[in-house]
């Protein structure tokens, strides 16, 4: 599967909750809770080569993640990804000990999702801001950011952990 996606720094959150409803998106899962664990070898070739391994955990489910490297694109976070809920939680971190992967990076963060035909679109609330994540077809993403006055200017495709630690540097 091919995610493609756009992140958008937001300023007013309860405005944009409004644009993006009067543009027709509606509320798919209330604000809720997440964390993220990211997994890799201790060589770190995971990372060498552009791909991730993610543990998220939101109430008492899990999801484990696979997201392979980046594609070609300037506006766009376009790359291949696996995602599966995982029973257990606590057994898949020793299964992913077992099979040598350390803990890299760990984040929390809010999420709000609301959905516009095949276009999603998440509310995410970290310590370093609030921002919108748009995931779908370019031109989906294009159009509904377009409608809600959002230009490609404003399109980030830097992920959490690299707007987290850029953040830390200042």
């Amino acid at each position: 599967m091919i995610e493609i996606e756009v992140k958008i720094k937001i300023k007013d959150r309860e405005e944009f909750k409004r644009n993006i409803s009067e543009a027709g998106a509606n509320l798919s899962k209330d604000r809720h809770f997440e964390e993220n664990t990211l997994y890799d070898f201790p060589d770190k070739s995971l990372y060498r080569k552009g791909c991730a391994f993610r543990l998220r955990t939101v109430h008492k489910k899990s999801f484990l993640t696979f997201k392979g490297p980046h594609q070609k694109s300037r506006k766009f976070k376009v790359r291949e990804e696996y995602e599966t809920e995982v029973r257990n939680g606590k057994q898949m971190k020793h299964i992913i000990k077992l099979l040598g992967l350390v803990p890299t990076f760990s984040y929390c963060k809010y999420r709000t999702v609301y959905r516009k035909k095949n276009l999603t679109i998440c509310l995410d609330e970290l310590d370093i801001g609030t921002y919108a994540e748009f995931e779908g077809e370019k031109n989906k993403i294009v159009k509904f950011a377009q409608s809600v006055g959002i230009s490609k200017k404003e399109f980030i495709t830097l992920d959490y952990i690299q707007l987290i630690q850029k953040n830390r540097k200042k």
